[in-house]
Order: structure tokens, then sequence, then C-alpha cells
């Protein structure tokens, strides 16, 4: 049932669309792409339960899903992790390109502070689907660590793409380049600190076994 309405939701976007950048994210956007669908205003509604919001997560659900059939296509064997994500946050930029104003909107709605628990499990959504679309399997605690880094990056590109004119964006690339480099010195840095704490802790177990207080008589 859930994926018949993602289906219908996915049909009735393009439609949609077309009116958010003029009207937003509103009733008034769904009324007028009901009439070029040719659909009940009402069935058209229902598909999008949770007024803007609703439609707002309906958009980046479908960006995502855009961007791990078009991640399926690349050949990422060869390319190293931070190339995987780098192509994975531009793919999904691409994705929604072409409605940059829409995605202006979007970021409004999820602005609002009534809507921050939607707003995190959209952004959830997309770096999960990033990691997964690249091939990560990891459960451990860097699942977490993976996906909170992630989701700096990535949302940080989006706002920085959002109010970039350059030519293909080169900027915005530019940008993003530079912000996984700052993730990945953070992720050095920490694997420096985990394996001399680590060093540490057994060269401390490693004394306290030796230690002259331990061999004493009774």
């Amino acid at each position: 049932m859930a994926k018949r309405g993602n289906e219908i939701r996915r049909r009735y976007l393009p439609a949609l669309l077309r009116h958010v950048s003029f009207d937003g994210w509103s009733r008034r956007a769904l009324k007028h792409a009901a009439k070029d669908l040719g659909e009940d205003f009402e069935l058209v509604r229902r598909a999008f339960p949770g007024g803007a919001a609703g439609m707002v997560g309906a958009f980046i659900k479908s960006a995502d899903e855009d961007m791990v059939e078009a991640l399926a296509e690349q050949d990422l064997e060869t390319l190293r992790i931070r190339e995987r994500i780098a192509l994975a946050i531009r793919l999904r930029i691409e994705a929604v390109a072409p409605h940059r104003e829409a995605v202006r909107r979007a970021v409004a709605v999820h602005a609002l502070p009534f809507n921050a628990p939607r707003a995190l499990r959209s952004l959830y959504g997309t770096v999960d689907a990033i990691w997964t679309g690249i091939g990560d399997t990891s459960t451990d605690f860097n699942f977490y660590t993976k996906r909170a880094l992630l989701a700096g990056v990535y949302s940080s590109t989006l706002l920085y793409w959002l109010d970039d004119h350059s030519d293909g964006f080169t900027d915005t690339w530019a940008f993003l380049e530079r912000r996984i480099e700052d993730v990945m010195r953070i992720q050095k840095a920490r694997g420096r600190v985990d394996g001399l704490t680590a060093r540490l802790t057994k060269l401390a177990a490693r004394g306290a076994r030796f230690s002259p207080l331990r061999c004493r008589p009774a």
C-alpha cells in the first residue's frame, strides 16, 4: 500500500512542481496540479498528507530515489570513498537542479520550528540513501557517525548551491570538495587520537600488571 502511494505521489509531483515556484508548497499549487492532471483535487490532496511539509517530504524522497538510481549506473568500484560521496551529493543536487526555486521554498518550509522533526527525518533519509547507495555496510557506532558528518556536508553544500550562479555550478562542486577534505582531516585526526588512546590504555594496563606495589608480599 505504501509503495502504491509513493508511485502515485511520484506521478503527481511533476505537475505540482510546475506551480511551486509561483505558489509555494501550498493548497493553491495542488489545485493547479490537479487541474493540469485532470484529477479530482481531493484525490491529489490526499496523496500528500501533512500539508506543505508532506509535499516537501515527497519531493525529497523522490529526489533521493532518483539519486540512488543514478548511482546504480556508476562504476563505484573504481572510486575512493571520498570520490563516491562527492559523486553521490552531486547526483543528488543535479536531481533537483531544474527546480531550484522549489528547493529554496522547501528549505523555508523545513526551517519552521514545528517542522523540525520532519526536516531531520528527511535529512537523515537523504544521507542514509547516499551511504547505502555507495555501498556502505557498517552497522557499528560508525554507522551514525558517518551519517552525522555527511549531514553537515550535504546540507551546507545544498545551501551554497542555492545561491551559486557559476557556470555548471563549478563553485558548488569546489565547495563540496573542500567540505569533504575538512571532514577527512577530522576523521584522520580522530583516528590518530583513538589509536593513541588505545596504546596508552594497553600501556597503563601492562604497567598495572607489573607494578611493584602489586608484587609486594602481604
